[in-house]
């Protein structure tokens, strides 16, 4: 079971992904190798715990298997210069995972609680990713994710790290053509859907997995506990 790839250190907990076949290539296995997750997260003793911990705010960082699940299903959108939206970043900890798969790309880490965004701008400069931060290649911003950042639209890649009850389509539109999204969906039931547009622009759609995420929702809802 997934939850089984815990680990005693960093290098563990991806060994054990990679035992376990969720890390299936080594761009993956070598881009969660350069982000420490213990950066990340606020209980250090829990960070390769492989199983969603609370980042404060009604938000979490997501366990590590769905992190790996997700880059995974993203990686053939992932390379040089391309860029890629990251909506509920939390910690910021799969924005810089995703920074060293798009090498003179954009990542941009969207999340709608100003404390977060501050506190994953820190947690990015810990980890060695300051320069990221001053030169753009990593934006880090307060906003909207379920309105996409359209100030550096298109993407090649969206992420979105907690459940929207329909697929949004201001994230559609901020696709490439081709691109791909990797989106929990879902209120009492949800599955990951794998939404792809061609380059002509046509889109499909993909149940992954059924999975539990928090709801995607606006800062007060998410201050209230949905």
């Amino acid at each position: 079971m997934a939850w089984r790839c815990s680990g005693r250190t960093n290098a563990d907990l991806i060994a054990n992904m990679r035992t376990a076949r969720i890390i299936t290539t080594d761009r993956v296995g070598e881009a969660m190798t350069k982000v420490d997750r213990a950066n990340y997260i606020i209980r250090k003793s829990e960070a390769y715990e492989d199983s969603p911990q609370s980042i404060g705010h009604g938000a979490t960082i997501s366990a590590p298997h769905m992190h790996a699940h997700a880059i995974e299903h993203l990686l053939d959108y992932l390379g040089p210069g391309k860029r890629v939206l990251d909506v509920g970043s939390g910690s910021g900890y799969l924005s810089a995972v995703l920074h060293h798969l798009v090498p003179g790309g954009i990542v941009v880490a969207i999340d709608h609680i100003p404390e977060l965004v501050d506190w994953s701008k820190s947690n990015l400069r810990r980890d060695g990713l300051g320069p990221a931060l001053d030169r753009g290649d990593i934006v880090a911003v307060t906003g909207d994710g379920r309105q996409g950042y359209s100030s550096l639209a298109k993407y090649d890649a969206i992420h979105v790290g907690a459940a929207a009850p329909t697929i949004p389509q201001q994230l559609v539109d901020q696709l490439k053509s081709p691109g791909r999204m990797f989106i929990p969906v879902g209120t009492f039931t949800q599955q990951i859907i794998q939404v792809d547009k061609d380059e002509n622009g046509k889109v499909t759609k993909k149940n992954l997995m059924g999975v539990m995420y928090v709801p995607l929702t606006d800062a007060e809802g998410q201050k209230r506990g949905y």
